[in-house]
């Protein structure tokens, strides 16, 4: 794949993760910004400080929340671009289409799912100010480790196909990244800062909006990205073809 393939599918990525982004917001201000309303009343209800607020909740809510999640958005789709550029071929005989999927499948539970599993998302009120550092570092710790275990695991299952089958492969490979997350999660200090008195229901509410979220991200980004790559590389595979010809001709 040469380097105009690639800043082709680079900026159809970034492209396909504008259009997911768009949907996400949807889906944030619809599901998730109801939870928050919700949280920062619970705080304003059991707090007896009052603070001026900086950016009015109404801003928040619209521009800021637009603004985050299409940057966020645009910078995924970057980067699960050049991923993709990557693992075309390496993951098995997958057409552009499946592996933009199945790329996309595997960031939803790789980024995603798996660090959530061991520190949930959770809305304003929830946390104590003085541990937000530790807090951060720890899940992107556990990010990290997620996304080298998912492609340890992804190398394994290649390793293991020629002897075991493509099958036995990847569920020898797929119990070996659930066994090495477990050791992480049982390594890594929990994190429960949720007060006694917060409704469980609304921390469940928000948490399922915030996992709906990112399965519209991500799911929207595999359909819009897997077609647009489809429509590139042909092109890009007959142009080649074409330039080889004329050489062989000449």
């Amino acid at each position: 794949m040469n380097s105009v393939t690639i800043r082709a599918l680079l900026v159809r990525g970034m492209l396909a993760g504008l259009a997911a982004g768009v949907l996400a917001l949807v889906a944030a201000f619809l599901l998730g910004e109801p939870q928050v309303d919700a949280a920062i009343a619970f705080e304003e209800a059991h707090s007896h400080e009052h603070e001026m607020e900086v950016v009015s909740r109404g801003l928040q809510s619209t521009a800021g929340l637009a603004t985050g999640v299409l940057v966020y958005g645009v910078a995924l789709g970057g980067i699960a671009a050049l991923a993709f550029c990557f693992a075309l071929g390496r993951i098995g005989r997958f057409g552009a289409r499946a592996t933009a999927v199945l790329l996309s499948g595997a960031a939803l539970l790789a980024v995603y799912l798996v660090p959530f599993l061991k520190y949930p998302a959770n809305p304003p009120s929830v946390g104590d100010p003085d541990t937000i550092g530790t807090r951060t570092t720890l899940y992107f710790l556990m990010m990290l480790l997620s996304v080298l275990l998912a492609v340890a695991a992804t190398i394994l299952g290649r390793r293991l196909a020629p002897t075991l089958g493509n099958w036995n492969a990847t569920v020898a490979a797929g119990a070996a990244f659930v066994v090495a997350v477990g050791l992480a999660y049982a390594f890594l200090p929990a994190v429960n800062e949720v007060p006694a008195d917060f409704s469980a229901t609304l921390l469940w509410q928000f948490r399922l909006s915030a996992i709906a979220i990112q399965l519209v991200l991500w799911t929207a980004f595999g359909l819009v990205f897997g077609h647009l790559a489809e429509r590139v590389l042909p092109a890009r595979q007959e142009a080649a073809a074409a330039e080889r010809a004329a050489a062989a001709a000449s």
